[in-house]
């Protein structure tokens, strides 16, 4: 990614402190950051050019999905962003040496 971006800070469920960062121009969603995870940027599918480009790891928030959105039965699936999500989202980006 180039360019710049605006965030706006909230606290997440955890406490930690997210920032989800904006294009300044137009006002689209682009990617997050969490305090409580350095180092990880959680991009937005959206924003990509290709998102079939990346393969989903997990469902967290799933207590929060419309009725519609059908989840895949296969991923493991977290009805809130638990510690163990966390942390497996932080160790899934070790290994993938993000």
């Amino acid at each position: 990614m180039t360019g710049e971006t605006r965030g706006y800070e909230r606290a997440a469920d955890s406490g930690n402190v997210v920032v989800r960062h904006f294009c300044p121009t137009c006002g689209s969603p682009v990617y997050s950051t969490n305090a409580g995870m350095p180092g990880l940027a959680f991009i937005r599918a959206s924003s990509l050019d290709d998102p079939s480009a990346v393969t989903p790891q997990m469902s967290v928030y799933t207590s929060r999905a419309p009725v519609w959105d059908a989840l895949d039965p296969d991923l493991p699936a977290f009805p809130l962003m638990a510690e163990r999500a966390a942390r497996e989202v932080a160790e899934s980006a070790d290994a993938n040496g993000s």
